[in-house]
């Protein structure tokens, strides 16, 4: 199973840049971010817009989507776990996690997605929002393996 991260904006080499890639670097599972970037002079409605076919647009062919949004529903390590083990064990050969802009994600991207997860009711800067969910997302194989990683 691959995993994609798709997010809004780059980080450059902004230091939570180093600690998503000890996270990629941990996965059995192949993980890319892939950045996208639209026209930040444009209004706020066209911009939401213009990030959603951004991010739509860079999802793999049949991928399963998860976005993240505030709105979302919250679960515990062990439950993203499952709902990560029920995906792959339908055969699910892509995973989507769409990240949004400053102003949140489009309505169509949340109907687009499988699941709308929020990582919480604090309002997290999104540079940091990939590494919690770089992290999850090894601690999900760690749960899946059985290893001791999520207990220590």
């Amino acid at each position: 199973m691959r995993l994609s991260i798709i997010a809004v904006g780059r980080a450059g080499s902004d230091p939570s840049r180093n600690l998503f890639d000890h996270y990629a670097a941990r996965q059995r599972w192949p993980m890319a971010l892939h950045e996208v970037v639209a026209r930040k002079n444009a209004a706020p409605a066209r911009l939401m817009e213009e990030e959603a076919r951004l991010l739509l647009d860079a999802v793999p062919k049949d991928a399963v989507i998860v976005a993240l949004d505030a709105r979302g529903q919250t679960l515990s390590s062990e439950a993203f776990a499952k709902a990560i083990a029920a995906w792959r064990d339908d055969g699910a050969k892509d995973l989507a996690f769409l990240i949004g802009g400053a102003s949140g994600l489009a309505g169509r991207v949340r109907k687009a997605a499988r699941l709308t997860l929020s990582l919480g009711p604090m309002t997290w800067p999104h540079l940091l929002v990939r590494v919690f969910l770089a992290e999850q997302l090894y601690r999900s194989q760690m749960i899946l393996a059985g290893h001791p990683y999520h207990r220590e």
